[in-house]
């Protein structure tokens, strides 16, 4: 039989592509609200149940935020190091979360206090989940073993210690209450039994897997680790199907909309990439620092982000009644004659004129490297007017971007038709030498972020052979203007010694003729 290989699949939205339903419907969301945390924020999870609150896992707490609250409504602090993995039962009454002091605390939602404590980790805990039963819990921890409790009494059912490396996340069947997905930093997705007491299903991810994912129908499973997102059909013997590359840095979580199960994933590159059903980029979202936790609400009415810099944003879509109501406030703007009103007023001569400071106002791209969006700010600054008619700006922001140190990440993360506009500017001003020295810096840049997926796009690849005859041609041309230096230099220095010869013979000849005179 015919071994079955993979598809490793790296898409980018294709030069004059048409906007699909699928993006019009992921940025039909609010600009985000930014929340901050007391430190990293680890672990989202929606209640099941409404109104859909959320739970916050950060530093030694966890917050609970109602679904339009930017303050929490309930806090939970009974931590004497840091939580992780708060997570929620089915019916949204209880929540377990480990920590790293290695025990497990189960909370009940309507008080404050601690119902449970499962001791029996002697290493941090960093998932906890609810068994789909909703009367046992399944923990994995850094002692290389992943537990199952009961509730009740408190008291531990059965381990499982298969993996040999810190287990990062456990995934709970909603079908078959004894079964559950981890995944562990030893490369390795398994699937265990918990009446068998041992593993059923072994994958190899072949990095270090952050984040397990099971499909509502749970045939797919979705695992992450490294810059790759695999997904594998369970009903095949946990065969990869799919190997998505389209982040740039490990990617760390992962969620499925409730809307078409689209895949939604979350990476340390600060993007946040929308799949559609085919694995296709669909949407794209930018975040200010690396993102380690990612939430969808049901129905898609919220999207929460948590980062490394202890920001939360959440985004909240729009609905046609919002729209509708905006579009119907909006009033008409001041008449023309408003704004020329006394422009051509001249004073007299006896006036005392005092003048009004102008007030400046900062460009687009001058605004968003104020607030450190790098990409955005070069996307701004590569539009078409600004490129064509004032490169010099262009030029200007790469060279700020340069000096701050952030031109790769903001080259980085790039389609088709950035890339595109990227390139044809290198290829009109690269030779020109108020530009050269930085724009060459920017092509060894593109170079090496995207050396691997060049043959991916005939339209990048001929741009860069193009750009690659024209930097030949411009040596060429240097090499023959250093020989005409090289000779005018020859030149020079010749015609400096006889000048030098003819003012030393000259002064001999002065004299003899004073003689003659006297």
């Amino acid at each position: 039989m015919a071994s079955f290989k993979p598809t490793i699949i790296q898409t980018y939205p294709k030069l004059g592509e048409k906007i699909t339903e699928d993006t019009l419907y992921w940025k039909s969301y609010k600009p985000a609200v930014q929340i901050k945390e007391f430190a990293a924020v680890t672990k989202i999870d929606f209640s099941p149940l409404p109104p859909h609150n959320y739970a916050v896992t950060s530093s030694t707490r966890i917050h609970i935020y109602g679904p339009h609250s930017q303050e929490p409504i309930r806090s939970f602090t009974r931590f004497r190091d840091t939580a992780y993995g708060g997570s929620f039962r089915g019916d949204g009454k209880l929540l377990v979360a480990g920590s790293e002091e290695g025990r497990i605390r189960l909370f009940d939602i309507s008080s404050r206090v601690a119902l449970r404590q499962f001791i029996g980790h002697s290493k941090a805990v960093h998932a906890t989940s609810f068994l789909s039963d909703g009367f046992r819990v399944v923990s994995g921890s850094d002692d290389l073993s992943c537990r199952v409790w009961d509730v009740a009494s408190g008291v531990e059912l059965s381990s499982f210690t298969e993996h040999t490396d810190y287990i990062r996340d456990v995934a709970p069947s909603k079908l078959n209450p004894d079964l559950f997905v981890t995944g562990s930093y030893d490369h390795t997705v398994k699937v265990f039994d918990v009446r068998s007491g041992s593993s059923v299903m072994t994958m190899q991810h072949g990095h270090p897997v952050e984040c397990v994912l099971l499909y509502p129908s749970e045939a797919l499973l979705v695992s992450t680790g490294g810059r790759y997102v695999k997904i594998w059909d369970l009903l095949k013997g946990g065969q990869q199907l799919v190997s998505l590359k389209n982040h740039h840095k490990t990617v760390t979580c992962a969620c499925l909309s409730s809307t078409g199960n689209k895949l939604l994933t979350g990476s340390l590159d600060r993007h946040v990439k929308v799949y559609n059903s085919t694995y296709k980029v669909v949407h794209n979202i930018d975040c200010a620092a690396s993102i380690l936790s990612l939430a969808i609400a049901p129905y898609d009415e919220v999207v929460a982000v948590g980062m490394t810099n202890g920001v939360l944003s959440v985004r909240h879509r729009k609905h046609k009644e919002e729209k509708e109501t905006l579009t119907g406030q909006r009033r008409r703007g001041p008449a023309y004659r408003i704004f020329v009103k006394r422009k051509n007023f001249v004073p007299k001569q006896d006036d005392f004129l005092v003048s009004k400071p102008v007030k400046q106002h900062l460009k687009k791209y001058d605004k968003q490297l104020k607030s450190f969006e790098v990409s955005k700010a070069l996307d701004t600054a590569l539009q078409t007017w600004t490129r064509t008619k004032k490169p010099e700006v262009t030029v200007a922001v790469i060279m700020e971007l340069k000096r701050r140190g952030t031109l790769k990440n903001a080259l980085a993360g790039r389609d088709e038709d950035s890339l595109t506009k990227l390139l044809n500017f290198l290829l009109k001003h690269i030779t020109d030498p108020r530009f050269s020295r930085p724009l060459l810096t920017v092509g060894d840049i593109v170079l090496d972020l995207y050396h691997q997926v060049i043959p991916q796009s005939f339209v990048v690849e001929r741009l860069l052979q193009r750009l690659l005859e024209l930097l030949g041609q411009e040596a060429e041309v240097q090499k023959e203007l250093l020989q005409v230096l090289g000779i005018m230099d020859t030149l020079f220095a010749s015609l400096t010694l006889r000048r030098e010869v003819a003012t030393l013979a000259a002064p001999p000849v002065a004299q003899g003729s004073h003689l003659q005179a006297a």
